[in-house]
């Protein structure tokens, strides 16, 4: 851990804190850019890890973010049959255009626009979970309950 957070963590940090949840980013030394190492490096299971992903509506071109557990995949048809349109895994600069962040470091809040969000109905299956911090090794604690009331996502069945 280091005292000085990036400047990408710090704002996830003032996203937090602006939300009123109190500081709890950390940076890591060990990568934490997939579920397993991030798994790895906290020492919880990989279905505590609470993986951002973004998707791009195919007809619409607009964002959608995904929060599944680090343990899932997502069923994309079943995304786009909630959705009403197909969706494509989106690249690395739609993510960051719409979120402000680089893959492997997504987090739940603080992006540059808001997301139409969906969680995973397995984050609830854990007391605590873990999230991407901004960067790929930055992270923060939070419960089911803090997730899914900082994100006001649906709940939605994805794998």
């Amino acid at each position: 851990m280091t005292e000085r957070l990036s400047r990408s963590a710090q704002r996830v940090a003032e996203a937090l804190a602006e939300k009123g949840i109190p500081q709890r980013v950390v940076e890591l030394p060990a990568s934490t850019r997939t579920a397993a190492e991030a798994a790895q490096a906290i020492g919880c299971q990989v279905g505590q890890i609470a993986k951002s992903l973004v998707f791009q509506g195919q007809r619409s071109g607009r964002a959608i973010l995904v929060i599944a557990s680090g343990a899932n995949r997502v069923d994309e048809a079943k995304l786009a049959q909630a959705l009403g349109e197909k969706v494509i895994k989106a690249d690395a600069a739609f993510v960051r255009q719409h979120t402000g962040y680089a893959i492997g470091g997504v987090p739940p809040v603080g992006h540059t626009e808001a997301l139409e969000t969906f969680l995973d109905p397995d984050l609830f299956l854990y007391e605590e979970l873990w999230a991407a911090a901004g960067t790929p090794n930055a992270v923060f604690r939070l419960t089911p309950q803090e997730l899914a009331a900082l994100t006001g996502g649906r709940v939605l069945a994805i794998k």
